[in-house]
């Protein structure tokens, strides 16, 4: 079997974790004898700084796109390109515009904390003996982000008026709400949605729709919570969440808290789904759920364990190759069971090792065999 993906390292340690992913993705190409041929192009500020200023999404960076099986995403942004106009600014003019582009309306973001790891977690341990393991499921290309109208005017009384327009079809809802049913049937069948339907038209036509799409999942226990107690929830009890499907607002906002309960971002993938074609895979972009990370740049520190598992995530709903996914995993984890830790993860506790990135990379390919 052979597949093409578009890589797009960007910025940032953006660069430096995927060098390391596509060594690792390498590796378990030719353990489980698969080919895979990937290019690199230029994303986000690289892009900017290549093109004057001009854009950080090429239009032959898109071709490139059109063209693989999946995007292997790294990350985009700096202070560098703060003052830019913001419809060219690295994240809005470049991940908004490729999640548009190919209809990636699906992000599923876990939020997972390795029972080895509960330390390094803001919550008490005591609340987490076992870890946790949730996957948010947030809906991707409506919502406010994307709503029109959009304005910012000055009233004639010389007051400043802006105005965001929160847009939901029941359609949309629906698509969504059965990838999040779809995730839950394959874990442990219990599923949260959340809204805020005591205030907002948009939050009772999702509600709706969630219940009446649950009758198509019958073995799902379905939950309803709204966002602002899902994210106390989400601190108080993070071990009792399975699945939550939520929003784009809402779902940006809690999968963010999801990584910070996790202990660090570093170890957080994500993907961006479309529809599913007729082989039961998805077209997608993967990436990290953390940032470019300015300031840790070009020294050799950054955990590339989220990259790593993004090539997972990539294998198994994009490249269909969920045995070879299931081996990555296994490796991260074996990697982080014997005590290595990057600096975000090393605490100096007795049985941590702490090393960088090339080491922690080494550590899981060697656990690859």
């Amino acid at each position: 079997m052979s597949h093409t993906i578009t890589i797009l390292p960007g910025d940032g340690i953006g660069p430096e974790v995927m060098d390391v992913a596509l060594e690792v993705l390498e590796a378990t190409a030719a353990k489980f004898d698969f080919q895979v041929s990937h290019s690199n192009h230029l994303v986000g500020g690289a892009a900017l700084d290549a093109t004057n200023n001009e854009t950080p999404l090429p239009q032959d960076t898109i071709a490139a796109c059109e063209k693989a099986d999946a995007i292997l995403f790294g990350s985009v942004g700096g202070p560098k390109w703060e003052n830019l106009p913001p419809d060219i600014q690295p994240e809005r003019g470049a991940l908004l515009p490729l999640r548009k582009h190919f209809g990636l309306f699906a992000n599923l973001r876990p939020g997972s904390c390795h029972p080895s790891l509960t330390h390094a977690s803001p919550v008490k341990n005591e609340l987490i003996p076992d870890g946790f393991d949730v996957l948010c499921v947030r809906e991707l290309t409506g919502g406010i982000y994307f709503g029109q109208p959009k304005s910012i005017t000055e009233l004639p009384d010389g007051d400043i008026e802006a105005i965001d327009t929160m847009v939901y079809r029941k359609s949309e809802i629906a698509r969504i709400t059965r990838i999040a049913f779809t995730a839950a049937m394959g874990r442990d069948k219990r599923l949260l949605s959340v809204d805020k339907a005591n205030v907002l038209q948009n939050s009772v036509l999702w509600r709706e729709t969630v219940i009446e799409v649950a009758q198509d999942f019958p073995e799902v226990e379905l939950e309803h919570m709204y966002v602002d107690n899902a994210a106390m929830q989400l601190v108080k009890r993070p071990a009792s969440f399975d699945v939550l499907v939520t929003g784009n607002l809402f779902g940006d906002i809690l999968s963010d808290e999801m990584a910070m309960i996790s202990g660090s971002l570093g170890m957080l993938p994500s993907a961006s789904l479309g529809n599913v074609k007729d082989n039961g895979l998805y077209f997608g972009m993967y990436e990290p759920s953390g940032g470019s990370a300015p300031d840790i740049a070009g020294q050799g520190i950054a955990n590339p364990i989220a990259q790593i598992l993004s090539v997972s995530m990539m294998l198994r709903y994009s490249l269909g190759e969920a045995a070879a996914a299931d081996a990555i995993d296994a490796a991260v984890q074996a990697a982080i069971d014997s005590g290595l830790r990057t600096g975000d993860l090393f605490t100096g506790a007795q049985g941590e090792t702490k090393v960088n990135t090339a080491e922690m990379g080494a550590a899981i390919l060697k656990n690859l065999g």
